[in-house]
């Protein structure tokens, strides 16, 4: 849960520096490595939200926010605050600056992904649905995820764990 900062926010509001910024990658070697530095405070976590995430992303220069994906049950979206970012899709590259906003449905196959090609770091505001059940496809990469109800597993792409 987020702390309130001095000056007296109490919840439901906070101050979203109060939130732990948590980097790294959930993804396996030799993927985990590769998308270079991120850092993500999860302000839906922190506010108690339970049915859709929220997160603030920092990504530096040369950094990935992830690896191109699609969900089969999620729905994602982003707005860019600060810096730039290039989104990458099956459609090609895209650059987005700030006030400029993405929305992914669930279950459309087109790749997508984030990549910091500028100097400075880029700010900018995740959000999805947490919907049960969702697989993620990466269509670059020897890699698939499934969602259990309580955790999640990656495997090859022909099935095997990593």
């Amino acid at each position: 849960m987020a702390k309130a900062r001095e000056g007296g926010l109490s919840m439901p509001a906070f101050d979203p520096e109060t939130v732990t910024a948590v980097g790294g990658s959930g993804y396996p070697e030799p993927f985990r490595s590769g998308i270079g530095e991120h850092a993500k405070r999860a302000l839906g976590e922190a506010a108690g939200i339970e049915n859709f995430g929220v997160n603030l992303v920092r990504l530096e220069p040369g950094g990935w926010s992830s690896i191109r994906h699609w969900h089969t049950r999620r729905d994602e979206f982003v707005y860019v605050l600060e810096g730039e970012v290039a989104l990458i899709t099956d459609g090609g590259e895209q650059i987005l600056g700030p006030g400029m906003a993405a929305g992914f449905a669930a279950a459309v196959a087109n790749g997508h992904h984030l990549v910091n090609k500028s100097a400075r770091a880029a700010i900018y505001l995740e959000v999805g649905d947490r919907s049960a059940g969702d697989d993620v496809t990466y269509p670059d990469a020897d890699l698939a995820l499934k969602h259990g109800p309580e955790s999640y597993t990656f495997t090859h792409n022909d099935g095997r764990p990593y």
